[in-house]
This record gives C-alpha cells, sequence and structure tokens, in this order.
C-alpha cells in the first residue's frame, strides 16, 4: 500500500511532535519530514516532494499564506491549514486558501495547543482528503489585492425574490474556486446567489469580507428574514444550514448535520427549490463527498436548470462526480465558463 507522504510545518516543537503522532498513528500516513517555518517549508517540499503539506500561520521568517504562494509557484503542493478558532485566525486561513492551500483544520476555541488527539479523524481525513486533490500548474498568480468597494453596487430595493436564484454548493477548494467565479459576474448580475461552502462558525464572516473585496457584486453573510436579490451574494453562516421558507425569506437553522456536514448544501437546494420551482439554478463545485447531490436533482425535478463544475478544473472531483452520476446535472462546465453559463442561460 502506498502510503500518504507528509511534511508537518509548526513553529512549536510541541506542535509538531503532536501532528506527527496522530499522522503517524494511521498506517496509511507517513510523515517525511519536519519545518519551524515557512521558508523551510518551501526548501522541505523541494527536497522531500511529500503529497501533503500540514502548515500553521503564524510563523517566523515567512508566514503560511506566503509560504502557500510560494509552494505554488514553485511545486504545487496540497497544503491543509492548522487554523486558530479566533476572527483573526479566521482571515489568515482564508488568506491562505485564497493563496492556494486546499483545506483546513480549526483548533478548538480557547485552547492555545490543541488536543490533537481528539481531532485525530478530522485531521487524518483531510490529509487524506488532500492527497487526492488536482494540483495547477507552477506560476500561478498572485491574489488580487484589497481595494476599496466602489460606489454604490447595485442591490435591487424589492421585497420579492428576483427573477432568478442561483444556489452554489462547494467545500475542498471552494474559496479558491469561488475567487475565480464571483469576480466574473457584473454588479448588475441579474439574479440573486447563495453560497453554501463547507466551514465551521466563524470562518465564512471572513470568506465574505475578502470575496466582497475582489468583486462588483456584493457578498456577505446570509441573515435570518434575508431575500435574494440581484447583484447580492449570501453565504451560509458557518455551521448552520440556510434554508428557504415558503414565501421566499431565509432561515437560519442549527439542525442536525446533513451527509456529515453544516452547512449542507442539499438542506439550501431542496428548500430553495420547494420555494422558488423553475426560478432556481443550481450549481455544484468542487469539493469532497457527496452533498448537493440530491439538492441538485430535486432542482432539476423541479423545472431549474442545473450546472456541475468539470473534472479539470476542480480541486476535488467529489460532489459534482456524484451529482453528474445521479443525473443530476444538465450541463457540466469548467470553472472559468461558469459565469458565462448562468448569464446567457
Amino acid at each position: 500500500m502506498k502510503r500518504v507522504r507528509v511534511v508537518v510545518c509548526d513553529d512549536s516543537l510541541f506542535m509538531r511532535a503532536a501532528l506527527k503522532r496522530v499522522l503517524q498513528g494511521d498506517a496509511r500516513i507517513e510523515v517525511v519530514g519536519e519545518a519551524r517555518d515557512g521558508a523551510e517549508a518551501i526548501a522541505r517540499v523541494a527536497e522531500l516532494r511529500p503529497d501533503v503539506v500540514t502548515m500553521d500561520f503564524n510563523m517566523p521568517v515567512l508566514d503560511g499564506a506566503s509560504a502557500v504562494r510560494a509552494i505554488m509557484r514553485q511545486r504545487p503542493t496540497p497544503v491543509v491549514m492548522i487554523s486558530a478558532h479566533t476572527t483573526d485566525g479566521a482571515r489568515e486561513t482564508i488568506e491562505a486558501l485564497a493563496a492556494g492551500a486546499v483545506d483546513f483544520l480549526a483548533k478548538p476555541s480557547g485552547e492555545v495547543s490543541a488536543d490533537f488527539a481528539r481531532l485525530a479523524p478530522a485531521l487524518v481525513a483531510k490529509v487524506l482528503g488532500a492527497a487526492e486533490a488536482t494540483m495547477p500548474p507552477p506560476s500561478v498568480p498572485e491574489p488580487a489585492p484589497r481595494a476599496p468597494t466602489p460606489s454604490p453596487r447595485f442591490v435591487a430595493s424589492s421585497p420579492g425574490a428576483p427573477t432568478r436564484v442561483v444556489v452554489i454548493g462547494v467545500s475542498t477548494g471552494g474559496p479558491g474556486a469561488l475567487a475565480r467565479f464571483l469576480p466574473a459576474l457584473p454588479r448588475d448580475a441579474p439574479f440573486g446567489l447563495l453560497i453554501v461552502q463547507h466551514m465551521p462558525g466563524g470562518f465564512t464572516q471572513a470568506l465574505a469580507e475578502r470575496l466582497d473585496a475582489i468583486c462588483a457584486v456584493c457578498v456577505r453573510e446570509a441573515r435570518a428574514g434575508d431575500r435574494p436579490q440581484p447583484g447580492l451574494a449570501l453565504i451560509a453562516p458557518g455551521d448552520h444550514h440556510l434554508e428557504v421558507a415558503p414565501d421566499g425569506t431565509l432561515a437560519i437553522t442549527d439542525g442536525p448535520e446533513v451527509n456529515g456536514v453544516r452547512p449542507s448544501v442539499d438542506v439550501t437546494m431542496r428548500t430553495a427549490a420547494g420555494a422558488w420551482g423553475r426560478r432556481v439554478t443550481g450549481v455544484v463545485m468542487t469539493g469532497m463527498g457527496r452533498d448537493g447531490a440530491e439538492g441538485l436533482l430535486a432542482i432539476k425535478r423541479g423545472g431549474g436548470a442545473t450546472l456541475a463544475q468539470d473534472r479539470d478544473s476542480c480541486v476535488v472531483f467529489g460532489m459534482p462526480r456524484v451529482a453528474i452520476e445521479l443525473g443530476a446535472a444538465d450541463r457540466v462546465v469548467p470553472l472559468d465558463g461558469l459565469a458565462g453559463a448562468l448569464l446567457h442561460r
């Protein structure tokens, strides 16, 4: 059996030892190297050619996001960030994901040294999942800089639902994919957007802020009582389901996980199909697992249009693959073609 080769990067000897102990406790994983800072991580990747890197953000010499960018320029390798469950930690994580990291694991809130024995199943799953990621060729461009919001962006004031609503489901590789897809939409996009990105609580606010800074459409976290509007993208809050009531208003709920996740794409898509029928377009993008496949099928059966991201442009071709195999996708579209497909359907 070929084992997944991992380099662990953290400035704390204790944390590196904890990560190594957990990962090597799984027979499918081999830790082949360690790094104390971002610069050393870049050197270890070039030297050892691992399958996956685990990376802390706050390190001496070179921080995690800068190290990720350098790795993606030189030898693209799946990176799993080990993130602090704080506001600053969330922003740093989103920056690293935008730089090319494929996933992250949040440390328990309030613990300086995370109990990795308790986090072992999640850590192992994320490393094994990252090993399946499709990485881009070297020399990816630098992320777009943050800029002042242009004035004022178009958001309809009508209390009713727009003519069309687009519901997007995405997971592993999602922040990077959204950062390419959403800026391609004009500020007067003729539909409202609901986005379900698998994330824990506290991280989707940082994601919304970063996307809002680089997009013409407005992007923010969804709130109870919201209604979709043209030119507005609403992101499901982390660790909560986003549901659509029969009258088209949004509800934020904390019901049980669906498909092992919360928020669940299936929950949002099924309720959107029930509220809006043929006015809904469903899109399933890069991610592990099967969340979104049944929801996309519900939209199709309700008369709505359905799209799935293609294999070649996905970081992980899991969710779209299941949706396609289920017969839920009307069209399979590359990432850079999704905006055009939605605008010109």
